[in-house]
């Protein structure tokens, strides 16, 4: 790859694509950094956009407010929405390979936060309330674009990564008991008192062992209520193995370094290690 600096301000890369202009790289700056005073403000701004089109959306679902102020709800939710397209418009526009952010998490978000409005277009009449309804609901996810904007997120999902493995043997143990449990209840209950199959002796197993206790059904029998007096005991000690788990990964993970929360000026991603010169998913310099 060779640079090759032309008689414009902008720079090209030869045969990689073109540099960002000047312009495209102070928008990179302030939408993707927080560093800088812009770049703040713009962080808090949309935060607190997202929370309040959210809200818009859990009132439009309550009839009264729906029936009494749906006019003035249905304006501002497409206030919010031509304001979350021209993000996702800058966003694209601001990195050098708009493809990659487009396909990534926060992207795809970003995506699904706005397309559900011009997709309830496409859908009128009373016959399509449902469908409408449901793509209502996905605006909801708009919440999941401020996990982008919190530094210790990346920390918190790091030692959730590391720890993930881990977790998924212990499910897989409490898997197994369960089944063992139920089974065992099964055969010392009957059918009178609930226990009609192994799946449903199963699931009563684990809202035992969770601590929940339904009350839907209920062992009768001296063996029964021995079983359930042990699933009890065990719930309180199972609980507490898989915060234990994620606990110590996340101060391991806290304690080894923190994560980068600066963007890939190129894809848009997030998440790098915080001594990461090059971005791990398209390998382009992270800046200083």
């Amino acid at each position: 790859m060779r640079l090759i600096k032309t008689s414009k301000p902008a720079y090209h890369y030869y045969n990689d694509g073109e540099a960002l202009s000047p312009w495209r790289e102070s928008l990179n700056e302030v939408i993707f950094g927080s560093e800088t005073p812009l770049g703040r403000a713009f962080d808090i701004g949309l935060s607190i956009s997202i929370v309040l089109s959210v809200i818009v959306i859990m009132l439009d679902s309550v009839e009264a407010i729906q029936n009494r102020y749906g006019q003035a709800i249905y304006i501002t939710e497409w206030l919010f929405t031509l304001l979350f397209t021209l993000e996702y418009g800058l966003r694209l526009i601001s990195v050098r390979r708009p493809w990659l952010y487009f396909t990534s998490f926060f992207g795809l978000v970003d995506l699904v936060s706005i397309l559900p409005s011009y997709l309830i277009l496409l859908f009128p009449g009373a016959q399509s309330m449902l469908a409408i309804r449901i793509l209502r609901l996905l605006r909801v996810f708009r919440i999941l674009k401020l996990s982008a904007y919190m530094d210790e997120a990346q920390i918190m999902m790091a030692a959730l990564s590391k720890s993930s493995r881990k977790i998924m043997v212990f499910l897989y143990s409490v898997f197994m008991i369960v089944v063992v449990l139920g089974s065992l209840v099964y055969v010392a209950e009957s059918r009178e008192a609930g226990f009609t199959s192994i799946p449903r002796s199963v699931y009563w197993a684990i809202v035992t062992l969770t601590t929940v206790g339904y009350g839907d059904i209920s062992p009768q029998t001296p063996l029964g209520q021995l079983l359930a007096s042990t699933i009890m005991i065990m719930g309180y000690g199972i609980i507490a193995v898989p915060t234990g788990i994620y606990s110590a990964e996340l101060i391991r993970t806290y304690t080894e370094g923190k994560v980068r929360n600066d963007a890939c000026p190129d894809c848009g991603r997030t998440g790098h290690d915080f001594d990461a010169d090059y971005c791990k998913y398209c390998g382009h310099a992270l800046e200083d």
